[in-house]
């Protein structure tokens, strides 16, 4: 579910750089795209460290 919501906003982010920006260039249409992309990577990186080490830590440790 997370992934979906991830790459919602992602979406979202696009289809405003393309109306915020309607001049842009082709060139920076595809730059805005992939950098977008490198961040939800990294956020999901981020996500799935955090939920690891959640998930790691048991109920009954002091």
């Amino acid at each position: 579910m997370r992934q979906k919501i991830n790459w919602l906003v992602w979406l979202i982010l696009v289809i405003l750089w393309n109306y915020g920006f309607p001049y842009a260039t082709p060139f920076q249409d595809v730059l805005v795209a992939v950098i977008l992309s490198v961040l939800l990577i990294i956020i999901q990186k981020l996500q799935s460290i955090g939920l690891q080490k959640t998930s790691s830590r048991s109920k009954f440790k002091n």
